[in-house]
């Protein structure tokens, strides 16, 4: 007899051997409540979305008042003042001029947003020929085919899609000189066939919380710009304060010409992306020529109630020291889990921002140590050879703590000395 669960596709599982999943009733705060009366401290924000914790009461007010006036409305021929604000706002928090806003409403169709910018800026200049992309190893950007095919096309988890994927140029980031010459080299070599570069500022989220200095974002985008390729900076992870400031980019004083946005723009409410681009970029696209448009249009894009979301969720960056709250997590997560530098089986850990994690040197039993995080009353997922936290920027010290321990309890447990 199947249950309504049985009709249910989970992401990243393997649903003949996955354990039945936890079911979650209500959200406050940086709590998960589950329908057996137990309480979970969310460690990852839900997947690095809620900023300011759930159920944030000026998000949910401005939800509930957009929700009286208008929903949605199709954006094709319209416009709202939900929209038209936030483009605005945005537009004067980002670095430089990145002026113009296209939503969309998931980060992976944000970066499929990006390169098609990219790409048809070219071709709206008269330049052909240009389709490919540099992406860095270890990067991940989406699972919607164009954000795949910049994906690291051998650690990442679309591997097996190589043959179907779009064929892109992959290199290490420049973190030497001798890599830095790499870079340049390979920019040389493929110039007249890229279209742009894409990065992920500061932190390769999704390929294994790998971090580097702004130094080497720095390079990265002096890089492009002397072989006069257009720099992508994938922020859905990074965006928000969860490095520290703002936007990532801002550390290493670089404006990159296209910018993606999703995850906690609207602090973990609703689904709702954005492509913010250069004025030079979106004057490619300003012709008499109707062909020359952007031929992109999702069908909820700039939805009036993830634009309201959004707006009070900019409100609380603007009025509550969010930046200063993120940087005493990362204070409390260097101090916490600095007992396990240096473990056996233990490969690394790093901390930056509000961001933090453990790299063992073996993938242990993930299934165990998530089992065993649970049960410790906190929620963390591992992945790969990586268990991280990513909490809300308004997490209380307890619960912080409470993370913490868990999660140096649990490594210990797997990681035997």
């Amino acid at each position: 007899m199947t249950t309504p669960r049985d009709h249910l596709w989970r992401p990243y599982t393997q649903m003949k051997t996955a354990a039945p999943p936890l079911e979650a009733v209500r959200t406050h705060g940086t709590r998960i409540v589950l329908a057996d009366g137990r309480e979970l401290v969310d460690g990852i924000a839900s997947w690095w979305t809620a900023a300011h914790g759930y159920n944030h009461p000026h998000i949910r007010a401005a939800v509930a008042a957009q929700l009286e006036a208008m929903p949605h409305v199709m954006f094709g021929g319209f416009t709202h003042a939900p929209a038209e604000g936030l483009a605005a706002r945005l537009a004067a928090v980002l670095p430089g001029d990145l002026d113009h806003v296209f939503f969309s409403d998931s980060g992976s169709v944000a970066v499929e947003v990006a390169l098609k910018m990219a790409a048809q800026m070219w071709l709206n200049r008269g330049v052909a020929g240009r389709t490919r992309f540099l992406a860095f190893r270890g990067g991940y950007h989406g699972d919607t085919l164009g954000a795949m095919s910049v994906c690291d096309p051998e650690e990442g988890m679309h591997r097996r899609f190589g043959a179907y994927l779009p064929t892109q140029i992959f290199c290490d980031l420049p973190t030497s000189a001798e890599r830095s010459a790499a870079l340049d080299a390979c920019l040389a070599r493929h110039r007249e066939t890229l279209a742009a570069v894409i990065v992920e500022p500061l932190v390769q989220g999704a390929g294994g919380m790998r971090m580097h200095p702004p130094e080497v974002l720095a390079e990265v985008a002096r890089v492009a710009q002397a072989h006069g390729l257009p720099l992508i900076a994938d922020e859905i992870f990074t965006g928000f304060g969860r490095t520290g400031t703002l936007f990532a980019c801002e550390q290493a004083g670089i404006v990159p010409d296209i910018l993606c946005l999703s995850k906690a723009l609207t602090g973990g409410t609703m689904a709702l992306a954005a492509t913010v681009a250069t004025r030079a970029v979106f004057d490619a696209f300003r012709s008499d020529d109707p062909a020359a448009a952007l031929m992109h249009g999702p069908t909820f894009m700039a939805n009036p109630l993830a634009c309201a979301a959004a707006n009070a969720s900019l409100d609380l960056f603007e009025g509550e020291p969010r930046l200063a709250q993120g940087r005493a997590i990362g204070e409390r997560l260097e101090a916490g889990l600095a007992p396990l530098r240096g473990r056996p089986g233990l490969a690394d850990v790093r901390v930056l921002g509000a961001i933090g994690a453990v790299q063992w040197t073996e993938v242990p039993d993930l299934a165990a140590v998530k089992r065993r995080l649970v049960e410790r009353g906190v929620w963390v997922r591992p992945f790969g050879d990586i268990v991280y936290l990513t909490p809300a920027l308004t997490i209380d010290e307890p619960d912080l703590d409470r993370l913490i321990e868990a999660v140096v309890t649990v490594v210990c447990d797997a990681t035997p000395a």
